[in-house]
């Protein structure tokens, strides 16, 4: 029987080698089910091992998360850790065809609602990662993880992404996208967008075609927005992540965390593809309300009057 030892090292290499995630997310992921591993040595008093996380209760789950609130873990930083020690259980309990296990059901803890800013790139990636975990099929997930990251990495609609055919391959620096209007522009691909794309498209099991959809259903249709809508809704309800996080606002996060880097309007707006300045200039006001939020919670002398 397999130790915990292993299931993790297992894990590390599915996530980084398979999954392709990045190192910030490959580390964060161990290191949640190390620690997780490490409290159940203690709470069932011997080595772990497969057969002990398959016969895993709800209790011993609440006992764990209660260990670590006791620790002063944050009820969002709860959820996030509850949702990685799922993707872990149901990585190590599939079976040898590869069908996800039946996980004890537990809900994560409460979580107030944030209130509307621009998603911290962190969140953003929790919710890719949560979404990808939970996928019914590998190649679902890593197409629902390439499309997040399009639409924060590249700044696009969701029509605009889910638009794009196989016609825009072989992948380089930059893509051409219709945008309202029939209005096309070139937009940035990050190399991280580039190869979440390129793993979904060596997955998918629905062949390519220039004239097809690049994003597939499950069953080979163009990929409906309402699923993308529904599974970030799922992902950000168990995360913590607040309401407003829809696939639209990682276009608004993609810009504003733009400007915040010293990106020029101008340059802006055509990123976005706005048809005038003034549809970008919203964002001189949010990002200002966003800087002002991260002084007040990170500068050592904000608010001491």
């Amino acid at each position: 029987m397999e130790t915990a030892t292993a299931l993790i090292e297992s894990w590390r290499s599915e996530l980084a080698d398979n999954r392709r995630r990045s190192r910030h997310t490959v580390r964060a992921y161990i290191t949640t089910a190390e620690r997780f591993c490490a409290f159940l040595t203690d709470h069932l008093g011997q080595a772990v091992t497969a057969s002990d996380l398959a016969a895993l209760k709800q209790a011993d789950i609440r006992s764990y998360l209660a260990f670590r609130r006791a620790s002063g873990l944050t009820t969002n930083s709860a959820a996030r850790e509850l949702s990685a020690i799922r993707g872990f259980l149901k990585f190590a309990l599939r079976t040898e065809n590869g069908e996800a296990p039946a996980l004890p059901r537990i809900k994560g803890p409460k979580v107030k609602k944030g209130v509307p800013r621009p998603a911290a790139p962190d969140d953003i990636l929790a919710m890719a990662e949560d979404i990808a975990a939970n996928a019914s099929e590998d190649w679902i997930g890593a197409r629902d993880w390439a499309v997040l990251l399009l639409l924060y990495g590249s700044g696009l609609r969701i029509s605009e992404a889910l638009d794009l055919t196989a016609d825009i391959l072989p992948l380089s620096d930059t893509i051409r996208v219709t945008g309202k209007r029939g209005k096309t522009r070139v937009v940035p691909l990050l190399g991280e967008v580039r190869d979440a794309i390129m793993h979904y498209l060596d997955l998918c099991p629905h062949p390519e075609s220039p004239e097809l959809p690049l994003f597939r259903g499950k069953r080979g249709g163009a990929l409906s927005a309402n699923i993308v809508r529904r599974v970030v809704q799922q992902a950000r309800t168990k995360l913590g992540i607040s309401d407003k996080t829809t696939p639209h606002a990682l276009r608004h996060s993609f810009a504003t965390h733009l400007l915040a880097g010293g990106a020029d309007l101008r340059s802006l707006q055509e990123l976005l593809g706005h048809a005038s300045l003034s549809s970008t200039q919203v964002y001189t006001a949010v990002d200002a309300a966003h800087l002002l939020d991260v002084y007040e919670n990170a500068h050592p002398r904000a608010g001491s009057g």
